[in-house]
């Protein structure tokens, strides 16, 4: 009887040894980190330089910005370098901590309205010119997959 209640006992503690580990290795690895929107586009041939000075001047100011505010932590223009058929010319990121919620994005709409100093209707029409020749192709949110540690 003894030696069943040593060998029950060593299953034990050998099941709880091997189990332990095994709970742990099923957690996710990843926690979730930052926040970048990616924005696809393609430029007309002959207006690459119109959208790059856009770029470079109101876009750039309107995200340095934002950033002074806290708003987002980042961003970014790459150019597609070896560029295939179908493919954007440029991708935008913008990298955000969290995302905001509608009152707060509706709080920023304002704030930006009075940064630019522009009208709704302005800002509409602006972006209607821009569209001639910029083509927005594709708009994704990736979130940022950290190891946990």
């Amino acid at each position: 009887m003894l030696t069943m209640r040593k060998a029950a006992v060593l299953a034990a503690s050998i099941t709880l040894a091997y189990s332990a580990p095994a709970i742990a290795q099923n957690a996710d690895p990843f926690v979730g980190g930052d926040y970048s929107e990616v924005t696809e586009v393609t430029i007309d041939d002959g207006h690459y330089l119109d959208y790059a000075t856009f770029l470079a001047s109101i876009w750039r100011d309107n995200q340095e910005f934002a950033k002074s505010q806290g708003w987002i932590t980042g961003y970014q223009v790459m150019g597609n370098v070896h560029k295939r058929p179908g493919e954007p010319d440029l991708i935008l990121i913008v990298s955000y901590k969290t995302l905001p919620t509608g009152a707060e994005n509706d709080k920023r709409a304002d704030q930006f309205r009075q940064h630019m100093k522009m009208t709704d209707a302005q800002m509409e029409a602006a972006s209607g010119d821009r569209a001639k020749f910029r083509h927005v192709t594709g708009s994704q949110l990736w979130q940022a997959m950290n190891f946990r540690k």
